[in-house]
């Protein structure tokens, strides 16, 4: 039973530590857009492809934590 309640505290703290990640990822996201006056299509190529990069590492981590989401809360509808 200890180690299932350390499991679940390693996993909330995976899931935590995603999330940081996940946010700070979004906030480089929106930073870069506003350096580039709010849109993604006035960009310069080498600042779109950092742009594309970062939202495909954005959502990975969100696919992560939705998995994640899954373990921690079974039989919960996880929207």
């Amino acid at each position: 039973m200890a180690d299932n309640g350390r499991d679940m505290r390693d996993e909330v703290e995976t899931y935590r530590q995603l999330v940081l990640m996940y946010e700070a990822v979004d906030e480089e996201i929106d930073r870069l857009i506003m350096q580039h006056g709010g849109k993604a299509d006035k960009m310069p190529a080498e600042a779109r492809e950092r742009y594309r990069m970062l939202a495909r590492r954005r959502d990975d981590l969100l696919n992560e934590m939705r998995v994640l989401e899954q373990t921690l809360l079974p039989g919960e509808d996880n929207e």
